[in-house]
């Protein structure tokens, strides 16, 4: 593959995985957690990843999102081989062109909304301005809860505000570890049809690791994982097929 082939396939890709492994220890006692996974998540999709218990999903995710590095292979985002990176680099750009959104919400309690928002750019050494966090506020529905602290807010309310901390930036590239699985059902549809809006509306790129059947029909493709491998995909598939898929895995001999 040339170099025109290559800047074409990350034109189209907001990250790519190639053949990553990632191995804990050494000798008798080392732990594979993925094994060769090649994988590409296109700009302006949305991708859930699945999979049994210690199956690799959130190795995979710590890998592709720079914060964790692979034992082998590359993980590119927008071009940039993360593995190549000095750690500065990799610090730089994880806060410039990532975001992410945890189960807990990790706000800090003695910050407003707004000032929760703020902090990436903060933290990066920018000023940001007002305008910037409440658009980033009113996309995700709490333009009018700027000046609530994380204690004035519904669970619903603190994981929005930590999606409004995350597209702060605007990253290329929006991970989310179980994103829903601190919510009541009710408030974790909410959630997860603003993300679907989010990719629908303003082409963000989402990948969301997730064991819950019903939040990954909201993606455009399932991908599953086994023993740290990719063991296939579902495109467009309902709650009742991604179940039933899942079934499947988790009982099928090892």
């Amino acid at each position: 593959m040339n170099d025109r082939t290559v800047h074409a396939v990350d034109a189209d890709h907001a990250i790519r995985l190639c053949s990553v492994s990632r191995r804990y220890g050494s000798g008798d006692s080392a732990v594979t957690a993925l094994d060769e996974v090649s994988l590409a998540f296109p700009r302006g999709t949305f991708t859930a990843v699945m999979g049994p218990s210690g199956s690799g999903k959130s190795s995979l995710l710590q890998c592709a999102a720079g914060l964790d590095r692979p034992t082998s292979g590359a993980v590119v985002v927008g071009g940039t081989d993360l593995t190549r990176l000095s750690e500065r680099r990799l610090t730089l750009l994880r806060r410039e062109r990532v975001g992410f959104v945890f189960q807990a919400f990790n706000l800090l309690p003695s910050l407003t909304a707004a000032q929760n928002v703020a902090l990436p750019l903060r933290l990066a050494g920018r000023r940001p301005s007002r305008a910037r966090v409440r658009e980033a506020l009113a996309q995700v529905g709490l333009a009018d809860r700027a000046r609530h602290r994380p204690a004035e807010l519904s669970g619903g309310q603190q994981q929005r505000v930590a999606l409004a901390r995350a597209l702060i930036t605007r990253p290329e590239i929006l991970f989310g570890d179980e994103p829903t699985g601190a919510l009541d059902t009710r408030t974790g549809r909410e959630v997860l049809a603003l993300l679907r809006a989010m990719v629908d509306d303003a082409g963000q790129t989402v990948v969301m690791v997730t064991h819950d059947p019903v939040a990954a029909s909201y993606a455009d493709r399932v991908v599953f994982l086994v023993d740290g491998r990719v063991n296939g995909e579902l495109t467009a598939a309902g709650a009742d097929a991604i179940a039933t898929h899942m079934t499947h895995l988790e009982t099928a001999p090892c």
